[in-house]
């Protein structure tokens, strides 16, 4: 028997009479498909197929973590708030002062921002009311002078209508004075004029908003609102508002405050 001569390249077959199977050659595996004609880049890897679970279903890829995502509080957690001044109600300045009464020395304190006046209804009731403590006095030493012949309680009298005179007289000047503002975080009040003063109440702080009026204020249609903080020595009290402002100017102090609330 004549044995054939392999070509370079091929495995030679066994001959004939080997013990065992015959294995075949194994195939070449089939080269890369030319790059496209006029393409002058190197050919694009193919998109590579998501890795199957062990179910045999497909894992999606996992999406990328923004950075510019917002996170979200925490439970029980206020978001912050956006620091803009609270909206004042047009009843504010209703039937108020207009124009703001100031030192007119280079060293007062002054602030930007529009100011909130009181009503001069405040000074009608407070000068009914100095009408009736006045008078209230003079029977207390006529008393005294009647029933108790004693003559120093006209001295004593007379000092209290003094006081009380000076203080009618710079009254309507300490009104045309007292102002406040609302601002981004707090609300400042102020008053005087040659002793100025002026209080910062920031939002969060505030613990309780409370309004008053006497009898002589209801019947003027005012009302005093205090403010009361964590620390008790820097209540403010703005008086002289009208009913409906001294009303809407809490109920805007309490929104805020529960919007800008820090820890106490």
């Amino acid at each position: 028997m004549t044995e054939s001569t392999p070509t370079p390249g091929q495995e030679p077959n066994p001959p004939a009479d080997a013990q065992g199977p015959v294995i075949p050659p194994r195939p070449a595996a089939p080269s890369a498909a030319p790059a496209a004609t006029g393409s002058t880049g190197p050919a694009e890897p193919p998109p590579s197929a998501p890795e199957p679970s062990a179910s045999g279903a497909p894992i999606p890829p996992r999406p990328e973590h923004p950075d510019s995502a917002p996170v979200p509080p925490f439970p029980g957690q206020t978001p912050a708030s956006s620091g803009a001044a609270p909206q004042a109600s047009p009843v504010l300045d209703d039937g108020t002062y207009t124009q703001l009464r100031e030192p007119r020395n280079d060293g007062r304190i002054a602030l930007d921002g529009q100011w909130h006046q009181i009503s001069p209804k405040y000074v009608v009731s407070q000068t009914v009311q100095n009408a009736i403590f006045v008078a209230v006095v003079l029977i207390a030493a006529a008393a005294v002078h009647l029933f108790a012949e004693q003559w120093w309680g006209w001295i004593a009298a007379g000092a209290i209508v003094l006081i009380t005179a000076i203080t009618q007289i710079v009254l309507p000047r300490q009104a045309r004075a007292l102002g406040y503002m609302l601002r981004d975080d707090d609300l400042v009040f102020r008053k005087g004029i040659l002793w100025q003063r002026m209080v910062a109440v920031p939002y969060g702080r505030m613990q309780l908003v409370d309004i008053t009026h006497g009898p002589m204020d209801r019947a003027f249609g005012i009302a005093k609102l205090k403010m009361i903080t964590a620390a008790a020595t820097t209540g403010v009290e703005i008086p002289g508002l009208s009913q409906a402002a001294a009303e809407s100017l809490r109920d805007t102090l309490i929104e805020v405050a529960e919007t800008r609330r820090t820890g106490l």
